[in-house]
């Protein structure tokens, strides 16, 4: 693993906006890469990990009942919802050994009517499943459940030591595709091209699933996107970046399904490489349909036949050789990303880890921001109800009436099909520049870490409508200020996820979820 003791003083003594240090290669040759260009923070590596199906109180529903004094007031669920909510079925605790769940609903239209006007009262009826084969856990009301420290151990553990959002929305209501298209675009409209299969799309905008057109690996309805996204502004300003998704260097890549660190498996296999999870194949200018791989791995984050789309794999081999592209989205193999049904949270968990533990021990994490975000909420149950901030009268929406989410017409653009803002979500950030066992409760979304790409390198703005003009920042999730701490040193604590203080690193044991002593 590259450690630089030379990299680390360099980089505490020279300016922290905008500072390029000189690479050099294993023989000793200077890299001949041009310097980065300049950040509007210390931060100059982004690593977004995006993961699966989740929504905020589906993970962190109690995350601020633990009895410990020091953790910040978090927007969770009350005594009276647990005990007295307004929908048929009251949320219970699922646990450690019920892991691996049925996959609930996340339809477009299903997930607005589960919301009703704001009352928050139709899950049950609306997203609910609790019909799937064992060993996943099915129960009445199931959408309605929850998990706590015990099982997502290592997200508290980081939300406890670093910054989390408890105020942070999918783009839009629906699944997949939508999410991983408003990350990298804020824009789910503009369908240019499809194979002939519409299914997934309403007014020109999509609130389904279709895969890539052209995809080597898509099976099904498919369609291509027009306009631009973050990686056509990336490399407008020679910015290097990449995505890497695990199996997409071999679509046959397959995983057994199930909580694999708890012995449960369900006999079936999913394929690691999920196309519809793979947002920058919709876009001819940042394709690689055939999924070719990097000319090299200094080549990682520039443009090749690659064309900026890697396996996971690569994201290590440009890493540990010092070049590890200035903006990076992770994308877990399919049985590790925590979507329920063929996921679980231990799974997730061990990815999570496994991933953080790598990143701290590079001499990049010094100005590296980890960014933990999912694509949807899985049409799990949460209680707050999202602010509508682009509506939509389009035949999906429903939220108020039929054809209508929000009270008036008025739509970005005058684009339809993308109202939002849709369920709650975890976020969080993991850096040594993120503020402490801190809760943020500024409206964001997902293109919210699209904006802050944007405004951290310059780039401007997608424009024609995408959500990032009205996103809010993450930068109150951030400590720039002088005294700041970015040293190493591992987290104490326990129970269901305490952290700690001090330092920048936590390592944590991918099993459990806990710091690893030493």
């Amino acid at each position: 693993m590259r450690r630089s003791r030379l990299f680390g003083s360099l980089l505490a003594t020279t300016s922290l906006v905008g500072v390029a240090v000189a690479a050099t290669t294993g023989i000793g040759q200077a890299d001949p890469k041009p310097p980065p260009p300049p950040t509007a923070t210390p931060i100059q590596h982004v690593v977004v990990i995006f993961q699966e199906n989740v929504s905020f109180d589906h993970y962190f529903a109690t995350y601020a009942q633990t009895g410990d004094p020091n953790r910040p007031g978090v927007n969770g669920l009350t005594a009276g919802l647990l005990t007295h909510n307004p929908n048929s079925a009251a949320p219970q605790l699922l646990h450690r050994n019920e892991a691996l769940t049925c996959d609930q609903g996340h339809n477009y239209t299903k997930e607005q009517q589960a919301v009703d006007a704001g009352l928050m009262d139709k899950f049950v009826e609306n997203t609910n499943n609790e019909s799937c084969a064992a060993p996943r856990t099915t129960k009445p009301g199931l959408v309605m459940d929850y998990y706590d420290g015990s099982t997502v151990t290592a997200l508290w553990n980081y939300a406890h030591r670093y910054a989390m959002s408890d105020n942070s929305f999918s783009t839009t209501f629906g699944p997949s595709t939508p999410g991983a298209l408003n990350l990298i675009s804020g824009q789910t409209h503009g369908v240019g091209a499809d194979n002939g299969l519409t299914g997934g799309e309403v007014a020109g905008s999509v609130i389904g699933d279709p895969q890539p057109l052209g995809d080597k690996c898509s099976t099904r309805d498919q369609v291509q996107m027009t306009g631009r996204n973050v990686g056509d502004l990336l490399n407008a300003k020679g910015v290097t970046w990449g995505w890497f998704q695990g199996g997409f260097g071999d679509c046959t890549a397959a995983h057994e399904q199930g909580a694999a660190t708890q012995g449960q498996q369900t006999g079936q296999t999913t394929k690691d490489y999920i196309p519809h999870h793979q947002p920058f194949q919709y876009y001819a200018s940042t394709a690689n349909p055939q999924h070719l791989p990097p000319s090299s791995a200094a080549a990682i984050g520039r443009t090749d036949q690659a064309n900026h789309q890697y396996d996971i794999n690569d994201f290590w081999k440009a890493a540990d050789q010092g070049h590890m592209p200035a903006v990076s989205f992770l994308k877990a193999p399919a049985y590790q990303d925590g979507h329920a049904g063929y996921s679980d949270p231990l799974d997730e968990q061990v990815f999570l880890v496994n991933t953080l533990n790598h990143l701290q021990q590079l001499d990049e994490w010094r100005n590296t921001a980890v960014v933990i975000a999912y694509d949807d909420s899985d049409g799990w149950y949460d209680h707050q109800m999202p602010p509508i901030l682009n509506q939509s009268q389009s035949a999906a929406d429903t939220l108020n009436a039929p054809g209508s989410c929000g009270s008036a017409a008025k739509a970005l653009q005058g684009y339809q099909g993308r109202c939002g803002y849709g369920p709650r979500q975890p976020l969080l950030v993991i850096s040594p520049w993120a503020r402490q066992n801190f809760v943020d409760h500024t409206t964001t979304d997902q293109s919210s870490i699209l904006r802050f790409i944007e405004d951290n390198w310059g780039l401007g703005r997608i424009g024609d409508g995408s959500f990032d003009a009205i996103a809010g920042p993450l930068t109150s999730m951030f400590d720039f200020g002088g005294g700041h701490d970015q040293g190493s040193g591992h987290g104490q604590g326990g129970g269901q996820g305490g952290g700690g203080e001090g330092g920048g690193q936590l390592i944590l044991d991918p099993k459990t979820g806990r710091p690893v002593s030493g």
